[in-house]
């Protein structure tokens, strides 16, 4: 391995910002905030969602968005979802337009 080329690995301590929960685990990261954990003074990196507090991994249902983007996402998409039945629908409504259009002209050959 070359020497100086690669940043210092050390422990630094995340903190989820929206629970307040800590931990400590290495990385190259370098903050220049720094805080007290256990007796031992670390660099702090903060974290919008970790572990404790993502809804996958703490067993809850419930998602808190402050940004809106589930919210925006779920009307997108429902509002595609309305425009592909409607399309459907049409489609539906021209072929039997057309099957009856081809009955009456059969019909009409036939007398």
């Amino acid at each position: 391995m070359k020497e100086k080329i690669h940043p210092p690995y050390q422990e630094i301590l995340f903190v989820d910002s929206s629970n307040g929960h800590k931990f400590v685990c290495g990385s190259t990261l370098q903050p220049k905030e720094t805080e007290e954990f256990e007796g031992k003074t670390y660099p702090v990196y903060r974290v919008p969602i970790s572990s404790a507090s993502h809804p996958f991994f703490t067993g809850s249902k419930q998602f808190i968005d402050t940004e809106g983007r589930v919210d925006r996402f779920s009307k997108k998409y429902a509002m595609k979802k309305q425009q592909t039945l409607k399309e459907k629908e049409k489609e539906k409504e021209n072929k039997d337009a057309a099957k009856k259009k081809k009955k009456v002209t059969k019909t009409a050959k036939k007398k």
